[in-house]
């Protein structure tokens, strides 16, 4: 009928290409300010890892900028949401670490990820593990990792960071530019503008309808504030104040990109040490759980699938690491928080990485200079919120049976700090708990095998 529609319309012209008619889709802001301020909800991750690889491993801070930049302006405008492009936590950890575990080891542990990650998602086994594994498991994954967000976070806030030998110190002072006082007035402020969510901002207009109206509107005003945008852009200021040396001491141009020698050993090491503690957590947290809080987030995004997801992130790496950029994935608690201050399409993402790779390309490495100024509280803050978004996915979980699988799943991921063994746990009480109730419920055992599906 739409068709029909157009072919009669006297200013109708020859349609655009699909393609062209879904980039500009995708790409488009649904509101200028949210948009621009969702923007800023994955940086609480993406600043202290980047920071602590640049100043332990000696990473090109200047070419990871211009790839990620690159990588978030490519994946919002596929998949027009706020698709994160986080670093490969465990790769980063172990790099950290252990100072052996060079540049060459990290992108050799990166290229290995994303290869695994691009073979399972090319011959569809990535969509297959999706819809095998229960909701249950994969909020309790969700859960673990919001909360390890918010505890991370906690500590960010509350003692001095030593980034690059991935240590907490003593406690942070009240005042001071990066102060107790300071990340806790910054939290109040989210608290005030974002409050538990835009549905309850939303209600409460609502239910004050018949208030007055300049109340009504200073209200409005407070709430669309784009607070983590605010917060970011003080951070920033308060940077330039505590380092000006730093701002005097740009070198402007992008840094050299050359390609990364790596040895056999440097191979080996890295598929060790990198690729098999990362490879779980990017299967589990970068694909199966952003499709699952995508699915929860933009159900009309049915494009959105475990094989596009997995090859994306597979894509992502197989070029960039070859140059020394980090290895990168995509990651739940990253959407949640750029959900959580705004962020509503891939417009978001893509303006980040318009920001990225304008600042790769002008200043090279030399932001690590401001960026090791930049008040670790106020990035506290920003993850402490994309954490709790994270966690509270799980509210879903209404039987006490989903309950367990959750909170078992969630505390072997915490406790043992992996989320491989947290998710084996899950499933394993999943799969008892289905037995148990085999006989009583009528059902067979090929029925209690074959799990609930994800949609």
């Amino acid at each position: 009928m739409d068709s029909t529609v157009q072919e009669n319309s006297p200013n109708s012209q020859s349609p655009k290409p699909n393609f062209m008619v879904k980039l500009k889709d995708n790409l488009i802001f649904k509101s200028k300010w949210a948009e621009l301020n969702g923007a800023m909800g994955d940086l609480g991750t993406y600043i202290p890892i980047v920071l602590a690889l640049t100043l332990a491993s000696d990473l090109n801070l200047g070419t990871t900028l211009i790839f990620t930049g690159v990588y978030n302006f490519v994946t919002g405008a596929i998949y027009g949401i706020p698709m994160p492009v986080q670093p490969m936590k465990s790769i980063a950890a172990v790099a950290i670490s252990h100072p052996e575990f060079g540049i060459p080891e990290v992108m050799g542990a990166g290229i290995c990820t994303a290869g695994i990650l691009f073979v399972l998602g090319a011959s569809q086994l990535m969509q297959l593990v999706y819809k095998l594994i229960p909701i249950s498991v994969v909020r309790g994954i969700q859960l673990a990792q919001g909360l390890s967000f918010a505890m991370t976070a906690v500590k960010y806030i509350r003692n001095v960071q030593d980034f690059a030998k991935s240590k907490s110190g003593k406690e942070r002072d009240w005042l001071g530019l990066d102060g107790l006082l300071l990340a806790l007035i910054c939290a109040v402020f989210i608290l005030i503008v974002n409050g538990a969510g835009e549905n309850q901002n939303e209600d409460q207009e609502s239910t004050e309808s018949e208030t007055g109206y300049l109340r009504k509107k200073v209200r409005k005003i407070i709430f669309s504030l784009p607070s983590a945008f605010l917060i970011f852009l003080l951070g920033v200021v308060l940077a330039i104040i505590r380092g000006p040396k730093a701002v005097k001491g740009f070198k402007f141009g992008p840094s050299r990109i050359e390609v990364v020698s790596i040895s056999k050993q440097a191979w080996k090491d890295g598929f060790i040490k990198g690729t098999v503690p990362q490879l779980p957590l990017s299967v589990l947290n970068s694909v199966i759980a952003v499709c699952k809080l995508s699915t929860d987030l933009f159900p009309e995004k049915r494009e959105i699938t475990a094989t596009s997801v997995s090859m994306t992130v597979g894509l992502m790496n197989l070029i960039g690491c070859w140059f020394g950029a980090m290895p990168c994935c995509h990651g739940a608690g990253g959407l949640a928080g750029q959900y959580k201050f705004g962020g509503r399409s891939g417009g978001c993402v893509a303006l980040l990485g318009v920001a990225k790779l304008v600042l790769g390309l002008v200043l090279g490495s030399s932001m690590v200079k401001v960026l090791t100024q930049f008040p670790v509280g106020i990035l506290g803050v920003l993850l402490l919120f994309a954490g709790i978004e994270l966690a509270m996915c799980s509210r879903d979980m209404n039987t006490k049976e989903d309950a367990i699988v959750v909170l078992v799943c969630t505390a072997v991921s915490l406790v043992g700090s992996s989320a491989a063994l947290g998710f084996l746990c899950g499933i394993v009480v999943h799969l008892i708990l289905k037995m148990r109730n085999m006989d009583s419920d009528g059902q067979s055992c090929s029925s209690v095998l074959w799990f609930h599906r994800n949609p």
